[in-house]
């Protein structure tokens, strides 16, 4: 039995549809592989299948059991890290703050811990 099932599905952004008439089906033990170029709609897909995105057209359907929660999914970027002004080593350093005491600067001791 297929677990996602893709029939006739269209998909797009402010009235423009980037994919339609997508239809396929993923069965247990399957491994599946989107490939395109960038803005093609892979991310949107995904979106799609976990309701972050309502699809314009067709249907998804989950079978044997599955949910959207039992779906991961990793963003390559949210909208909170669109202007999130810190770099990851500055976030890592973050974690050196308590141990400062009232020192104002990371010394090279906490520069060298976060790397």
């Amino acid at each position: 039995m297929a677990q996602i099932v893709y029939n006739n599905v269209a998909f797009g952004y402010d009235g423009r549809l980037v994919c339609e008439g997508l239809s396929f089906e993923v069965n247990a033990g399957d491994y599946l592989c989107i490939v395109g170029d960038n803005g093609s709609g892979k991310s949107t897909l995904i979106k799609t299948l976990l309701s972050l995105k309502s699809i314009s057209s067709g249907s998804i359907t989950l079978g044997d059991g599955l949910t959207r929660k039992d779906i991961g999914y990793l963003p390559q970027q949210s909208e909170a890290q669109k202007d999130f002004p810190a770099s990851v080593r500055e976030v890592v350093l973050s974690g050196c703050v308590s141990g400062l005491g009232k020192r104002a600067f990371f010394g090279r001791l906490e520069r060298l811990e976060a790397e």
